[in-house]
């Protein structure tokens, strides 16, 4: 999330208020009763925290991470773990051994920080420990709206299965009669793209070792039969310490070795050849999408630009230019990832991510040591405390907390970058599980 009237760093930061109650309504003309209870736990017995709807529009100027026609016709899934973190309350830095339910009462909301197709993700302070997360809540009523009752399911199953040094990790989720919710690490050192956004592009030392983070988080997935499908920098957070933290799982899927997928689903820029021609993918389908990060992080750009068709057209039969001022090794691992044909491209052999590992730009890579969070990236983000949201944009965090998943002080709704609206009137991509902005402008 990117703006350039947003400051390095948090300086100062208010202490929390207290929010006033509020009357609010339940959206209308929309069955609220569907059942998400096999996965997000029972409805309680009576919530206070309906919906307000009353929000400012957006202008989306970008593609964003949509999801194709597919089939859906699976049964519930059901949670395999042993935890269920719908009904135990989870002590600092573990789930498993203590018992409670947690709710929406049990946090207070603190500002927005970020938005999506089904509503938004707030920082929040859990009452009773006064830990900060963040907490994203899902309308059912868009939900049902876009038949993706199935994929929130499965976001929140999948999240379940992850346990990796460069992914978010998943603390709570819970469901009142028209939400649902997802409590995750609050990870403010901001997107990756933001950081691009002010460095311009990264050095290849830089690169290499974020790179290798999210190749390990990516290879963690896979081990565990997971596609995550929508790897972009606005996907991609990072930590006080400097290490990306790989998030937002809304188009994430589970698979079967040799099985492939159907579904048209992704954000344009970073799509894998085979799912434009919509012929089917595999997990092949994440490591160009790596490649396509690591070519933005090293140019400042991705490779495939213009409108949605021409860059549909170009993915799938242009080649790649690289720029000369990068090196040899860049050359060649960026040619491996972004293979057109999946079965040629690079993490597709027997050996999957290691090859990609073994690959001579990582030489001097101590994947053990990385793993282990011992290799420490030269740049650190401007984080002044927990509490602190200067890393992301003000076009967030400035907003009133509408639409809020908690009682909240009501205000008159603003409209949100009017000066653009006559620019965007004709353009209306599919928005993403989480849109941010791009400079001075909103994607």
């Amino acid at each position: 999330m990117v703006c350039s009237e947003c400051p390095v760093a948090c300086k100062n930061v208010k202490p929390l208020q207290k929010h006033m109650c509020l009357t609010i309504t339940p959206p209308l003309k929309v069955n609220v009763e569907l059942d998400f209870a096999d996965v997000f736990g029972p409805l309680p017995e009576e919530s206070s925290s309906n919906v307000v709807f009353d929000e400012p529009a957006v202008v989306h100027t970008r593609s964003h991470s949509f999801v194709g026609p597919s089939s859906l016709g699976s049964p519930s899934l059901k949670i395999k773990d042993s935890v269920d973190l719908d009904s135990e309350k989870a002590p600092e830095g573990d789930v498993a051994e203590v018992s409670g339910e947690v709710g929406i009462e049990d946090f207070e909301v603190l500002k927005v920080v970020g938005r999506g197709a089904f509503g938004k993700v707030y920082q929040v302070r859990k009452k009773d420990t006064s830990e900060i997360f963040a907490m994203k809540v899902m309308r059912k009523d868009k939900i049902m709206e876009k038949n993706h009752a199935e994929y929130m399911k499965a976001e929140r199953d999948i999240l379940t299965k992850i346990d990796h040094p460069f992914i978010v990790q998943l603390k709570y989720s819970f469901q009142t009669k028209y939400r649902l919710y997802l409590v995750l690490d609050f990870i403010n050192g901001g997107h990756l793209f933001f950081q691009l956004y002010h460095q311009g592009l990264f050095r290849e030392d830089l690169a290499r070792v974020y790179t290798a983070e999210i190749v390990s988080a990516v290879s963690h997935l896979h081990e565990k039969g997971i596609m995550h499908r929508d790897l972009k920098p606005e996907n991609i957070l990072m930590d006080t310490d400097g290490h990306v933290m790989l998030t937002d799982f809304g188009l994430a899927k589970e698979f079967e070795e040799n099985s492939r997928s159907n579904s048209m689903c992704g954000t344009t820029e970073y799509m894998a050849p085979e799912i434009v021609r919509g012929k089917g993918h595999d997990k092949a389908a994440d490591w160009w999408s790596v490649g396509i990060l690591l070519y933005e992080m090293l140019t400042g750009k991705p490779p495939f630009m213009g409108s949605k068709g021409k860059i549909q057209q170009k993915i799938v039969k242009d080649k790649i230019k690289l720029p000369q001022f990068l090196s040899t090794e860049a050359h060649a691992l960026l040619k491996g990832l972004l293979q057109k044909e999946p079965e040629r491209r690079l993490g597709s052999g027997l050996s999957g991510a290691g090859e990609i590992k073994e690959h001579k730009w990582f030489k001097g890579i101590n994947w053990k040591k990385l793993e282990a969070r011992e290799v420490k990236p030269s740049f650190k983000p401007e984080v002044s405390g927990r509490q602190c949201i200067a890393n992301f944009d003000k076009c967030w965090t400035d907003m009133s907390v509408l639409d809020s998943p908690a009682n909240s002080p009501r205000s008159d709704p603003k409209p949100f970058y009017q000066l653009r609206l006559r620019q965007a009137a004709s353009f209306n991509p599919q928005p993403s599980h989480i849109d941010f902005c791009r400079g001075t402008k909103c994607y």
